[in-house]
């Protein structure tokens, strides 16, 4: 049977991976759908850029295509983040608190997003997957319902005529822990994923991400194979 390049393959998804924890499960829930997979990691400059080494290896587990889109230019214009400017420093604390608004990236994933819609129409790709979750909504605007809903429209208007991708995001009204819980049991390799936006070479143990990471694993009752700096470090919940 010939293909039609008219329309957009059913079996093909780019995934957008970070190399965190959610990405990483991402993987392992588009695998177990049996797609085939295209991830997609964006280098914008960030501090923390063992995630991009992460998603590199995550990609490799799953014998996945990997594009790193080399966007590093752009961070650098995008001061006032701690995870772009250096000059403001990483927040501690439980991930909920408004001291983490510093980590806001403006419009962030809908850069991320796009790019990964991009590929997908060039590759004629039936799903576009992004990996955000409900816990992401106390801080983030770009990770809310509304803003997947008017992605969705902007990917039908944008690409008239075109095979326009499906976007998905399966996690959106999951908690952290259900996605860890996810991905453990799909046998993610969640022990390669990377959640400190320190960038230092081991997890802090001390920032939100490293908190909700800890977090996850302990509400979802899994064993933790983090090595954190600190191991026993805790904040109050808000």
């Amino acid at each position: 049977m010939e293909h039609d390049e008219s329309r957009s393959d059913p079996f093909v998804a780019v995934v957008v991976l970070s190399g965190g924890m959610d990405s990483t499960a991402l993987m392992a829930h588009y695998a177990a759908l049996r797609k085939d997979i295209v991830a997609v990691t964006v280098d914008y400059g960030q501090r923390h850029r063992r995630e991009i080494d992460s998603a590199r290896r995550v990609a490799a587990h799953y014998g996945a295509v990997h594009q790193v889109v080399d966007l590093s230019g752009f961070g650098a214009l995008l001061g006032g983040s701690a995870l772009t400017d250096s000059a403001v420093e990483v927040p501690e604390g439980h991930y909920a608190e408004q001291s983490m608004r510093a980590t806001v990236v403006p419009n962030r994933n809908a850069v991320l997003a796009n790019v990964a819609v991009s590929i997908a129409v060039a590759r004629r790709a039936g799903v576009v997957a992004l990996g955000m979750h409900s816990g992401d909504h106390f801080i983030y605007p770009d990770c809310r319902p509304a803003f997947v809903e008017a992605l969705r429209g902007l990917v039908a208007v944008a690409n008239e005529g075109f095979p326009a991708p499906e976007v998905q995001a399966p996690f959106m009204t999951w908690t952290k822990a259900e996605i860890a819980a996810h991905g453990a049991a799909l046998g993610a390799p969640l022990e390669l994923s990377w959640s400190c936006y320190k960038g230092g070479e081991v997890h802090c143990g001390l920032c939100g991400t490293c908190y909700e990471r800890r977090e996850a694993f302990r509400d979802a009752g899994i064993a933790d194979p983090t090595g954190y700096l600190d191991a026993t470090t805790t904040f109050a919940a808000p």
